[in-house]
């Protein structure tokens, strides 16, 4: 039994591990995938490609309860919300900025579920929403230019990083053994739908270009169905700040990508508000160390 717990506790971190590394390898696929397609189109076939091959390999799935028909639906408008923003925003900021402001849905999960379950926030989590803000800061207000560099991009990004908190918090309550395949594929669903609607009114338009079908492919089958069953069956094992913990290292997964094949430049500002971010991170996450007690001499001897 001992060796069946933790077998599955550290599949569910490594699964999970996964997923941030290839959440942090879509960030300059996007980026260059968004110059020539629009976002929610882009979304829109990338997604239904996704659940075409959800419902491919598990057809059984749509046999659900009512229940987990209505979690799947709100996790996917959760899930929607949070990849339209995050698209739109990265349209217009960089793949290194993006992926640390989305990062901050690890602050986000702990204080939403401080509040959710009306506990007390611990003195680090304060230090961490300071310390995060002020990382925002370096890295998106440009120095001599008179005015912030906070802009739409960076304003839709940190929506998605709320989107994203509350997406983990309630797939950690919704999510169990039983229904993983289910939740995932319904998510893919209702993506679908949502991705339909934003392209709608401007014509869905499909990739043209060899290259963006090849991306596309990549974002749907290796970083579309497969992450969202890698997190749906990895929060079924492990608490939501526990996965907060190891999503947290996408934003340094995107920055890594960003300047090994995009180009980037790994400036001061970067490091600097990146590492406050990170930090942040650290404070919200760390394990606590319990306080010793001191046990009364009762004159024993070992």
């Amino acid at each position: 039994m001992h060796v069946t717990r933790f077998t599955a506790k550290h599949l569910a971190g490594g699964a999970m591990l996964l997923m941030a590394m290839l959440w942090g390898s879509t960030y300059i696929v996007i980026k260059d995938t968004v110059t020539r397609l629009p976002a929610a189109d882009m979304l829109f076939v990338r997604f239904t490609i996704a659940a075409v091959v959800l419902l491919a390999a598990a057809p059984m799935s749509v046999r659900m309860s009512r229940q987990t028909l209505r979690h799947g639906v709100v996790l996917g408008m959760l899930f929607g919300a949070a990849q339209l923003t995050q698209t739109f925003g990265l349209e217009r900021t960089s793949a290194s900025i993006s992926g640390f402001i989305t990062g901050l849905f690890v602050v986000f999960t702990a204080v939403l579920g401080a509040v959710l379950l009306r506990s007390r926030l611990q003195r680090p989590v304060w230090l961490a929403v300071l310390l995060a803000t002020a990382g925002l800061g370096v890295l998106s207000i440009l120095p001599g230019a008179g005015s912030a560099g906070f802009g739409v991009g960076e304003a839709l990004t940190l929506v998605s990083a709320l989107m994203y908190a509350a997406h983990i918090l309630a797939l950690g309550r919704f999510a169990t053994p039983d229904n993983v395949m289910s939740l995932t594929v319904v998510q893919s669903a209702v993506l679908v739908g949502l991705c339909l609607l934003a392209a709608l009114p401007g014509g869905v338009q499909m990739p043209t270009l060899r290259v963006d079908w090849i991306a596309i492919l990549y974002l749907a089958t290796v970083a579309g169905s497969l992450t969202l069953f890698l997190q749906t069956w990895a929060q079924s094992r492990v608490e939501p700040v526990h996965a907060a913990v190891i999503m947290c290292s996408e934003p340094l997964w995107a920055a890594f990508f960003a300047i090994l094949l995009g180009g980037e430049l790994l400036g001061w500002r970067t490091v600097l508000g990146g590492a406050a971010i990170v930090g942040a991170m650290y404070l919200v996450v760390r394990p606590s160390v319990p306080r010793r007690v001191r046990l009364p001499d009762h004159g024993l001897v070992s």
